[in-house]
């Protein structure tokens, strides 16, 4: 799946090819069809899948041993910068690069919303556990997702991790 995924995510969905796919993975064509009916759509969802599954882990590994929220987020910030470091000649983020460059279909895109809705769920979750209420765990976890994804996109433009290395004291400015 990782195959799959890294290639998605590196080339688009529409550059992507089942034979490039098949090549990177050593499968058969058959054993494609036969756990992806669907072919490329199925997938690509799968990919999807694997990549949130992969995210989660992240904001579980930065916000488990966070003191507080603050910290969990920073933590979650340095780790998306050093995937971006890692990643630098691969440029879209995770799931839109899977959903968004795909086919223009409801599937799709219902399907790229219950990933960034888990996404969402896991960041409020340990919210609650810092004694956030269930709307304001809601809501700072919506905030943190849209400031990642709007920090790792100016990061694709610039081409640093810094811009995501930033984004926690954009979050939770100082007050004099």
């Amino acid at each position: 799946m990782s195959d799959a995924a890294l290639l998605f995510r590196k080339n688009g969905y529409h550059a992507t090819g089942l034979s490039e796919i098949l090549s990177a993975s050593g499968l058969p064509k058959g054993s494609l069809y036969h756990y992806f009916p669907d072919g490329k759509v199925g997938l690509a969802m799968a990919a999807a899948d694997w990549t949130t599954t992969g995210l989660v882990r992240i904001i579980d590994d930065a916000f488990g041993p966070a003191p507080d929220y603050r910290a969990g987020a920073t933590h979650y910030c340095y780790k998306l910068a050093r995937l971006f470091d890692i990643s630098a000649h691969i440029d879209a983020c995770p799931i839109s690069a899977l959903l968004f460059d795909g086919p223009e279909n409801m599937a799709f895109r219902t399907h790229a919303e219950a990933l960034f809705q888990r996404l969402i769920d896991s960041i409020a979750a340990h919210a609650r556990r810092f004694g956030m209420s269930d709307a304001q765990a809601q809501q700072a976890a919506e905030t943190l997702l849209i400031t990642v994804e709007g920090g790792w996109t100016l990061a694709r433009a610039r081409r640093k991790s810094d811009v995501m290395r930033s984004l926690p004291a954009r979050l939770f400015p100082s007050h004099p």
